[in-house]
């Protein structure tokens, strides 16, 4: 039965990131200098997995991510895995949308959308959609180990979807350039939607 393994990386860090902004798929933010300082050191440092294909978010933040961690690898980009839609909160900090209340009750789970923005259920479908098209390509060109390059929220929303070990968003989270490393079992994956999470990049 064959097994496939799926690295999913968080892209680097933008000015945005560190200004605790909501950035989303309509600003096309670059690394920050400081980001792209931070990947290269990661990449002297850690042993990112050697793959034989490479994914990415077609936004610019994770094609220069992918470019520097995997410099010799074509990416190919899946739009179904650009971050989430924050309409009018986008470009704001938590700070500048206190006291409002549509920010308050998304906050709180009590709305499941941003004003203008996506609704959480669809973000979800969306980025498992962009998995299983993963899936499908490594299949097809045969072969058994990808890295793929994408964005904090994204990486969050579907492991808490398809992940064992099962465990909230929140406790998805991970560091720049860093991530998390999937064993895949097709057959078993299209009959329960499920991946196991073996390693911690």
């Amino acid at each position: 039965m064959k097994t496939l393994r799926i690295h999913l990386i968080r892209h680097g860090a933008t000015d945005a990131n560190v200004e605790g902004k909501y950035i989303g798929c309509k600003t096309d933010s670059p690394l920050s200098p400081e980001g792209l300082n931070e990947l290269r050191l990661l990449k002297e440092n850690i042993e990112y997995p050697e793959i034989d294909i490479l994914y990415s978010s077609p936004l610019l933040r994770c094609k220069q991510t992918a470019a520097i961690l995997f410099p010799d690898m074509e990416t190919i980009a899946v739009e179904n895995l650009m971050e989430y839609d924050f309409g009018d909160f986008e470009g704001k900090t938590a700070n500048q949308l206190e006291g409002n209340p549509h920010f308050a009750d998304w906050a709180a789970g009590k709305i499941t959308a941003p004003p203008n923005g996506e609704d959480n259920a669809d973000f979800i479908k969306r980025v498992c959609i962009g998995l299983n098209q993963i899936i499908l390509d490594m299949l097809e060109k045969g072969v058994k180990e990808a890295g793929v390059i994408m964005h904090g929220g994204a990486i969050m929303m579907l492991l808490a979807a398809t992940a064992v070990p099962r465990q909230r968003p929140v406790e998805w989270t991970s560091e720049n350039g860093r991530g998390y490393s999937l064993l895949i079992t097709p057959s078993l994956y299209h009959k329960s939607g499920i991946v196991e999470v073996y390693d911690v990049i």
